[in-house]
């Protein structure tokens, strides 16, 4: 069942939204719209992936992003269309830099800059991705583990979900791990193949991540998804693509939590390709808080 697209293709609707529309009138801004969610905020990914897409726009052919920086500045509606308010801050002989505004009724919703950069020769090395991980066809889908579950946001994700998430060792979905530790692995793909558009993997693995960065926080403090009265919101991200990057082929998040504080933690995560490439590196901090 979890190696099945749902009927309506949850990955074919993902990639509508990411279908940002130019304005005639202004060739850096550019509008676009959002998936529904339970909470009718704007998926953090979501809005990530399309201020990448937007950038990636204004870029001249052959230069692809690098790294990007972003600020989630307030909640976005998923009711509402967004714009996207492209800066172009430099363009040299090998790098370009682009700032991008995500917009709703005119005030930011993220800020983000990303940079873009031709391919180059140049020092080749990486980290290897860790011993002995079990196959992804080895491993609890997330899909199996929510589908029998009676629940509004349950159904939301499996019926919903474009991507199949698995977690080595377990998840935190319904409830806490049994040992409090800041580290996890998880594979995850897209459930369906995607077109040959190096841009838009890029764009769909930070999409992806911000699904899983913060659950490390939330492993090593002892707490899980349901955890009552828990509040989690993404304030930054911080990514970083080492190699060209396919989200339709099986990749692992290995992540780590190294502090967390003043009601704010830290997620970060390297990202391996099935055959043991790194192909990104991941910071996310968020704001995680529990009743008094």
């Amino acid at each position: 069942m979890s190696e099945q697209p749902t009927p309506h293709s949850a990955i074919d609707s993902v990639l509508g939204v990411l279908e940002i529309e130019q304005d005639p009138a202004s060739p850096d801004v550019f509008a676009g719209r959002s998936l529904p969610q339970p909470n009718g905020r704007v998926f953090g990914g979501q809005v990530l992936a399309q201020s990448l897409l937007a950038a990636g726009r204004t870029v001249e052919d052959g230069r692809l992003p690098h790294s990007l920086h972003g600020y989630f500045l307030r909640a976005g509606d998923v009711r509402e269309p967004i714009t996207f308010a492209v800066e172009r801050l430099r363009d040299g002989r090998s790098f370009s830099a682009r700032r991008t505004h995500a917009l709703q009724g005119g005030a930011p919703i993220l800020s983000m800059i990303t940079s873009f950069q031709e391919d180059q020769p140049g020092i080749d090395y990486a980290d290897e991705m860790p011993a002995d991980v079990p196959e992804p066809e080895h491993v609890t889908s997330a899909l199996d583990l929510l589908s029998g579950i009676d629940h509004p946001v349950a159904k939301f994700w499996t019926q919903e979900a474009a991507f199949d998430v698995r977690h080595v060792g377990g998840s935190i979905y319904l409830g806490a791990a049994p040992s409090h530790q800041g580290q996890q692995m998880v594979w995850f793909r897209s459930r369906g193949p995607l077109p040959d558009d190096q841009l838009l993997h890029r764009a769909l693995l930070a999409y992806a991540c911000d699904q899983v960065m913060l659950e490390p926080i939330l492993r090593r403090s002892g707490q899980s998804w349901v955890t009552p009265g828990l509040s989690i919101a993404s304030l930054d991200h911080a990514m970083w693509w080492h190699r060209d990057v396919r989200v339709d082929d099986w990749l692992l998040y290995v992540q780590s939590s190294p502090s967390a504080q003043g009601g704010r933690g830290l997620g970060a995560a390297r990202v391996f390709t099935r055959q043991g490439v790194l192909v990104a590196s991941v910071a996310q901090e968020g704001m995680v808080r529990l009743p008094a």
